[in-house]
């Protein structure tokens, strides 16, 4: 068996980033802490044994090699009507070229995150090819 089990992101306001990653459902599974006590970071549960590590910085960088990552839901309606009661922004729903219905957001941290809901088209469930239009950028010099 192979898996996922872990992402890290930075964050420079833990209680904030805590809070925006409760409105999708997760909870703290433990914390790290310095010898000093002081909070440095935590782990934070999906469903199963898959983790958002969470680590405390001063700056979070501006970019990073993740361009984002994905959480699927059987309901990103009720996840996108939480982000916005609890003062998050979140797009409005729409359905991919995949076939999969899709918001996206921002942590408060800057990470880019799209909130996925499979259904009988999704790609995701029966491969396939899916085309879109994109062309890769450059590489900045």
């Amino acid at each position: 068996m192979i898996k996922l089990a872990h992402v890290c992101i930075e964050s420079a306001d833990l209680d904030a980033t805590e809070k925006f990653y409760g409105c999708l459902g997760l909870r703290r599974q433990f914390e790290f802490r310095n010898p000093a006590g002081l909070l440095i970071g935590y782990y934070l549960k999906f469903d199963d044994q898959t983790f958002l590590e969470v680590i405390r910085v001063e700056a979070v960088r501006t970019e990073g090699a993740v361009r984002h990552f994905a959480i699927e839901s059987d309901n990103i309606d009720a996840l996108r009507t939480r982000l916005l009661a609890a003062g998050f922004q979140a797009t409005d729903k729409r359905l991919g070229e995949d076939h999969t219905w899709m918001v996206t957001c921002r942590d408060p941290n800057g990470v880019f995150i799209e909130l996925h809901q499979y259904d009988h088209r999704s790609m995701q469930q029966h491969g396939g090819t899916c085309v879109i239009d994109y062309v890769p950028r450059k590489s900045a010099s």
